[in-house]
């Protein structure tokens, strides 16, 4: 708990060994993955905008970097979108791993409750807008191909996440992300079979500041294709969110002058804001939000 606790605080980020998942199934997870890039996406990559952007680019020979572009291939799953089917047990395998990521995911908000002295399953609710089973459930499979300058631009430029918890299966040979920690990029080396958590913007909320999301980015490499499987739990766009009134009233009674640090919004006010700001600075992000 005081691990957990310490990765909230001062990281934003944590990995997590013995989570429960069966390595079977995460071994499964790699192969289906992989598999999928290959057959349904790699041909595709080729003639995509970064590729023609990055060829341009070096052509001109300018000196320029590309800013505002990803060297990624990206699809989401969600439970009610379509899956792509070409690929022998890839919807599958991915739904059984969704089903226990979702487990976790709450399992680890549990955590976070009782280390934030909130009643147990408190952001658990706040994320489901309540009773019931309302929550944005979201898995965004990435792959990050091997780049022939990977000098000129990200993987996926620094931004924080959105939502609420983010669950990650980072690829255990090939690494690229990392994140901000005093004013220093550090690599988050891959542990195998690993899940990486870390906290998004609205954990930062509820937690009144307390958990912080955290800037972080994936480079991009000349070797390897990193594969990424990061899944979301998000409150559904019309949830409202605000700091735990606990929490506010705790910082009164410490003295600490703390008032509360951010408005109380609905979720979806946010998500327009976030869509054209996720690449800027966070703070002015939750002023522009408008507030209930």
């Amino acid at each position: 708990m005081a691990q957990i606790a310490n990765g909230c605080e001062e990281w934003g980020f944590f990995q997590l060994i013995n989570h429960g998942i069966p390595e079977e199934l995460l071994e499964r997870v790699k192969k289906v993955c992989s598999e999928f890039y290959k057959l349904e996406r790699e041909e595709g990559f080729k003639n995509s905008r970064p590729i023609k952007l990055l060829n341009e680019l070096v052509e001109k020979k300018s000196g320029d970097k590309l800013e505002n572009v990803d060297w990624e291939d990206v699809i989401t799953l969600v439970d009610d979108n379509e899956w792509p089917s070409k690929t022998p047990g890839f919807k599958e395998t991915m739904a059984e791993y969704r089903k226990e990521l979702k487990k976790l995911a709450e399992k680890v908000m549990e955590v976070m409750d009782e280390n934030l002295g909130l009643p147990k399953g408190y952001i658990k609710k706040a994320f489901n807008d309540g009773e019931g089973d309302n929550a944005f459930f979201g898995t965004k499979v990435s792959h990050y191909p091997p780049c022939p300058h990977p000098e000129l631009l990200n993987g996926l430029r620094a931004h924080t996440d959105a939502g609420g918890v983010i669950l990650l299966f980072q690829d255990d040979k090939v690494n690229g992300l990392q994140i901000l920690k005093d004013g220093e990029w550090i690599d988050v080396q891959p542990l195998p079979n690993s899940i990486v958590i870390n906290t998004g913007d609205q954990v930062e909320v509820l937690s009144n500041g307390k958990y912080k999301s955290v800037l972080h980015r994936v480079m991009a490499s000349p070797d390897g294709n990193r594969r990424s499987i990061a899944s979301f739990y998000n409150p559904p766009l019309k949830a409202t969110i605000a700091p735990a009134p606990q929490l506010v009233e705790k910082a009164n009674q410490d003295d600490l002058e703390v008032v509360q640090a951010y408005p109380k919004f609905v979720f979806g006010d946010y998500m327009s804001v976030y869509a054209e700001q996720k690449f800027l600075p966070k703070e002015p992000r939750f002023h522009a939000v408008r507030a209930m």
